[in-house]
């Protein structure tokens, strides 16, 4: 079995390719197809391997003109424009999926991330409850979920939802803040950092300066200071520096200073870009201070 084809069972159906459906190959009309198709995918796999996901996208077109029905067409497109950040093409990718393939409900959840990448937080939310409703063991671990809510607004489910992931993953500084920052607004500062979650196994530059940061025992430029004392090269220096704007950018977003807190934001999109998934939480953040100018 294809390694493109496991990945699609992943995602919660079992996507299988004409050529290898009952009766097909003896269909001497269709061999053809068959053959191309077949071909087709095994060039999606090796792209796939090797993270070449623009070259993806047109072999998926040809696969759903091949074959309309296949959801591995969607699929395929779908995992590429998520991988180059082409959000708003992931979501009808998504979709198409869905359409194709109803009990792929892994779908909902990717296709949440790609809403909240693009602002559309109730959309989010709709997709990631959906996904929950089918797989509620996961409510916990969904810490992306909580983040939407924040940006939705709603900021008492946050802090329960961040609650919860606390249950599964006890030593996250960012879960801790994320708790903080809904509290913030659904209580006051002073009220959530009082019930700050304490955190004392997170080693990640610059993480420990963050929490004493939102504790109120430090000031933001510790913070900024400690992603550069540590000596760290390449990634590792990026990745510090990212995260130290980013919560510094929130830190002054929760005590209402919007200047301080874009200038913060901006340091850490524009200059400090990384592949996880916070820098489009911090890119989408950005966007939403500019629209309001």
């Amino acid at each position: 079995m294809r390694v493109f084809v496991v990945a699609a069972i992943v995602a919660g159906a079992c996507l299988t390719t004409s050529a290898s459906r009952p009766g097909r190959a003896e269909d001497k009309k269709d061999e053809k197809n068959d053959k191309e198709l077949a071909k087709l995918l095994d060039d999606i796999e090796t792209a796939m391997k090797a993270q070449k996901y623009a070259d993806v996208i047109p072999l998926a077109k040809k696969v759903a003109e091949l074959d309309p029905k296949n959801p591995a067409a969607p699929f395929a497109a779908a995992t590429a424009h998520t991988q180059l950040r082409q959000n708003a093409e992931a979501v009808k990718a998504w979709t198409k999926l869905l359409a194709l393939e109803p009990k792929a409900v892994r779908a909902y959840d990717s296709r949440g991330d790609a809403q909240l990448k693009l602002g559309n937080f109730k959309e989010a939310l709709a997709d990631f409850d959906e996904y929950l409703k089918t797989d509620p063991k996961f409510g916990p671990d969904h810490w992306r979920r909580g983040i939407a809510l924040y940006y939705a607004g709603r900021f008492k489910d946050g802090v329960d939802q961040f609650e919860q992931h606390r249950t599964v993953n006890g030593e996250d500084v960012e879960n801790s803040v994320w708790h903080y920052l809904c509290n913030a607004r659904a209580t006051t500062p002073k009220k959530a950092r009082e019930n700050l979650i304490p955190v004392t196994k997170d080693a990640r530059v610059p993480m420990k300066q963050v929490l004493e940061l939102f504790a109120g025992k430090i000031n933001p430029k510790d913070v900024i200071d400690a992603a550069e004392n540590e000596k760290l090269k390449g990634e590792a220096l990026k990745e510090a520096r990212f995260y130290a704007n980013l919560y510094v950018a929130l830190y002054y977003e929760s005590e209402g200073d919007t200047k301080k807190c874009r200038e913060h934001l901006k340091e850490a999109v524009e200059k400090y870009e990384i592949s996880h998934y916070m820098w489009d939480v911090a890119a989408v953040h950005l966007k939403l201070l500019k629209d309001k100018k």
